[in-house]
């Protein structure tokens, strides 16, 4: 197995997900506010996620043409999005955010890296 993607769509995906994310974190819109308000993630470090989802981007795109990059990356996302998960429990904020947005996030990247490594 040499963790090259043998479909390269499912990374880009994920990767597309990710960047229309971190534009939209650049302004953030009400729903991000409220959720990231709502799980006390303190503002003063909104920007640490915008370099974290952007790093996985480039990783992801990286990765299509590298041998387990895209796989390390995904790896990056899904813990990335299950301590988003394990945030929204936490805080008690389990609302319409977290079941679309962060679940639906982490089974998107979930789903991405089981089919990179399919044969």
């Amino acid at each position: 197995m040499t963790l090259l993607p043998d479909i390269w769509w499912p990374p880009a995906l994920l990767a597309l997900a990710l960047l229309i994310d971190v534009v939209l974190s650049l302004r953030p819109p009400k729903f991000i506010r409220d959720c990231l308000d709502g799980v006390r993630f303190p503002r003063e470090w909104w920007w640490t996620l915008i370099v974290i989802k952007t790093t996985a981007v480039v990783g992801l795109v990286v990765g299509i043409w590298m041998p387990g990059v895209a796989f390390a990356a995904n790896t990056g996302v899904i813990i990335y999005f299950v301590a988003a998960a394990a945030a929204h429990v936490r805080a008690r904020f389990t609302g319409t955010e977290f079941w679309i947005n962060c679940l639906g996030m982490l089974a998107l990247a979930i789903i991405v890296q089981v089919l990179s490594v399919l044969p």
